[in-house]
């Protein structure tokens, strides 16, 4: 590895590097079709106004404090909270293996789902978009036995021959072509869909407020779609700070990757909203379709259009290109705690995690098939797992690292890590967002997941 750091553990080669690589992780399945299923669902313009807020306060504080918490230890999650863990602080060491659980926990669901879109997009290349249009085509698929797992292993094989080529070579490398080519062709398809008749109903109704559908829920849809979104609270952001180099401005860097992230999920919302509505006929209640927008509704929409074949191959590669940057992040983070702590090779540690992958993966596709009877709390296995992994795990490790930075590390020492390469204009609401925002949001955010997953409200 050409670039590393004292101790010998690879870094990005610079500060453009670590950006793409961060937005690769951010860029996932979730802006692509969570984001805009959530901002029409909370009111469209007011979603995206309390989005942005939070953006700017809440997201922008947790992702400068897990980055500069990886980069001043040099060390994965387990690690990073183990260094500073002592007797009166025994949580500690529970916290670094929380942190580094929950990537574990997602990756095989996440490139199941990659595998679905490795389908879709192997469909509309070899000119099968009218058969992927076709009505119970992604029932029948997700619920055959065997062909879901193919599709999901050749996804899990081209994140883990990535990650086998290490952080430059591998990491790095894939993300500097994959996110300028995501952005490129988010944007073609966005501008074809809002030039479709109709569309312009879907604009409206994605970007001016609905202030009668403002309500606490609409704060914690729009925090836990950028919870979910910026990968917080994952070991990620920990892992690649690690990565850092010290002379990498971590406050511009991060003003950058939510920006890059925010204008993803933006053109996903302009790409598919105004499309659901210009070939439904103006009804809205199609935008609450969830992944069926991308599944089901968007390929029908390709199929109605002219050159529909040619624009649905170029959405599906660069939903691929979002899916794999994304999984790429999840498994170095998995493979990063598997070096550190049991001292592995680079490929044995990529092996078992590719293993493990399959192992876990495998129920969560039978879970539509085969094994569709297994029900846990009404969830199909994938849904547990997700749920496990999203609405439990992911907010109570941010939780933690908030913990531990402002009660046991000292907000002053990152303040002081950021400080060493950055002007760091936004040291007061750093400080004020680790200290009180992001743990009552974290928290809120926790309870309100259990209790819609247990019927109590809904969100």
């Amino acid at each position: 590895m050409s670039q590393s750091s004292p101790s010998g553990r690879g870094l990005f080669s610079g500060n453009l590097g670590y950006i793409l690589a961060v937005a690769g992780s951010a860029v996932g399945l979730g802006n692509i079709w969570r984001f805009p299923y959530l901002a029409a669902k909370y009111g469209g313009g007011i979603f995206l106004l309390v989005y942005f807020l939070l953006l700017f306060t809440f997201g922008y504080a947790l992702i400068m404090a897990e980055t500069s918490l990886g980069r001043n230890t040099r060390l994965s999650p387990v690690g990073a909270y183990r260094s500073f863990a002592d007797k009166q602080h025994p949580f500690l060491k529970i916290g670094g293996w929380l942190n580094a659980i929950v990537p574990m926990i997602i990756l095989p669901y996440y490139c199941l789902i990659g595998g679905w879109i490795v389908k879709y997009m192997f469909e509309y290349v070899t000119g099968g978009g009218t058969a992927a249009a076709a009505d119970g085509f992604f029932v029948g698929f997700i619920t055959s036995n065997f062909t879901p797992v193919f599709w999901h292993l050749l996804f899990l094989g081209c994140t883990a021959l990535i990650i086998l080529k290490g952080v430059e070579k591998g990491v790095e490398r894939a993300s500097v072509v994959m996110m300028p080519i995501l952005l490129v062709l988010a944007f073609v398809v966005a501008v074809y869909s809002m030039t479709r008749p109709g569309a312009g109903a879907g604009i409206a109704y994605y970007l001016i407020p609905d202030f009668s559908k403002f309500s606490i829920m609409t704060v914690v849809a729009a925090c836990g779609q950028l919870f979910f979104s910026l990968s917080v609270g994952m070991g990620i952001l920990i892992t690649y700070g690690s990565y850092m180099k010290k002379d990498v401005d971590v406050e511009k860097a991060t003003i950058r990757i939510g920006f890059m992230d925010t204008t993803v999920a933006m053109l996903a919302g302009f790409m598919i909203i105004p499309a659901v509505f210009a070939f439904s006929g103006g009804d809205a209640t199609a935008v609450n379709a969830g992944p069926g927008l991308m599944f089901i509704t968007i390929p029908k929409v390709f199929e109605s259009m002219g050159m529909g074949t040619i624009i649905g191959t170029a959405f599906f590669v660069m939903v691929f290109f979002a899916a794999l940057t994304s999984s790429i992040s999840i498994l170095e983070t998995c493979v990063s705690t598997l070096t550190d702590e049991l001292k592995w090779s680079r490929k044995r540690a990529t092996m078992f995690m590719f293993f493990e992958a399959i192992a876990l993966g495998v129920p969560c596709s039978l879970g539509f098939g085969a094994w569709d009877f297994i029900s846990i709390a009404g969830l199909s296995i994938l849904d547990m797992m997700d749920f496990l992994a999203s609405s439990i795990l992911c907010p109570l490790c941010a939780l933690l690292t908030c913990l531990l930075i402002s009660r046991v590390v000292g907000i002053q020492k990152l303040i002081d890590e950021i400080k060493s390469s950055s002007a760091f204009r936004g040291e007061n609401v750093f400080r004020f967002c680790v200290t009180y925002l992001a743990p009552v949001i974290l928290t809120l955010v926790f309870l309100s997941s259990v209790a819609a997953t247990l019927g109590f409200i809904k969100i």
